[in-house]
């Protein structure tokens, strides 16, 4: 591949870094690079498979997309999502041939077997959209135990128990489930900037091991800086955030990035 186009559709992304993490893997492998953010946040009427449509025959490579349409790109891939069809979601596109990918998946899987070193145990998950179809299937291939997730959209949080095959709550019950969680994880955007809200109330921490959250901006949301307080080992949507560009690149280009050393260059890419 001599040049990558591509390109992030989601809502509220100007601090999103994978412009400047595809760069960087990009100017290592000699490729050209020419990305173009498109911020849906502020347009009610966006039609996203005609987005996508539009961007294919414009003679992009693939585009990533983040909240609030992953689900939405499943649905564009339809049969082409390969071995991740069953998640239901999809952040990456690629457009020759037409394909779906899930790195959130591999990204997590991929993160978490560099920094934990035990199995998730029980999980209590906050969140049943895009990005928890991705970290709900990978727990299950991490080994746990029991998943319980919840969320305001009781329809969004039944499907995704549906297909997963793990236990759902009411936010009245959650405080319950955590109590009894070897882990919490936030797959809700709650807590990022300059939102400074968290999924889980105070009262909730205390006898767990660990916290993940996949919001990355900032990396120290209200949501970890609890779990700290609380003595839990934490993983961070940054965590996250630098295995899933390195699998989108690979996606995107054929071109598998060396961790050891590209990692320390996405270190610097750090959100304060």
């Amino acid at each position: 591949m001599k040049n990558l186009r591509c390109g992030l559709i989601g809502e509220n992304i100007g601090r999103s870094r994978l412009a400047a993490a595809l760069r960087i893997m990009a100017d290592d492998a000699g490729i050209g690079f020419e990305f173009t953010a498109i911020d849906t946040a502020n347009d009610p009427d966006v039609d996203f498979d005609a987005l996508v449509d539009h961007l294919r025959l414009q003679g992009w490579t693939g585009v990533t997309v983040t909240h609030p349409w992953k689900t939405h790109a499943a649905a564009w891939a339809g049969d082409n999502m390969g071995a991740v069809g069953h998640l239901g979601a999809a952040n990456t596109l690629t457009f020759a041939p037409v394909a779906g990918d899930n790195t959130d998946y591999r990204g997590f899987l991929a993160a978490w077997r560099a920094q934990m070193d035990r199995a998730p145990g029980h999980v209590a998950v906050a969140g049943a959209g895009g990005v928890a179809r991705a970290v709900v299937p990978a727990l299950q291939e991490l080994g746990a135990d029991q998943i319980t997730l919840w969320d305001p959209r009781t329809e969004a949080a039944k499907a995704l128990a549906d297909q997963a095959g793990v236990s759902i709550c009411s936010l009245a019950d959650a405080g319950a489930v955590c109590g009894g969680a070897d882990g919490l994880v936030n797959c809700t955007p709650l807590g990022m900037a300059p939102d400074a809200r968290s999924a889980f109330d105070a009262a909730w921490f205390g006898p767990q091991a660990w916290a993940f959250d996949a919001v990355y901006t900032p990396t120290d949301t209200p949501f970890l800086r609890l779990a700290e307080a609380a003595g839990l080992t934490t993983m961070t949507g940054f965590d996250l955030f630098r295995h899933m560009a390195m699998a989108s690149f690979e996606t995107y280009t054929g071109h598998r990035p060396d961790p050891a050393a590209t990692l320390p260059k996405l270190d610097a890419l750090r959100p304060e």
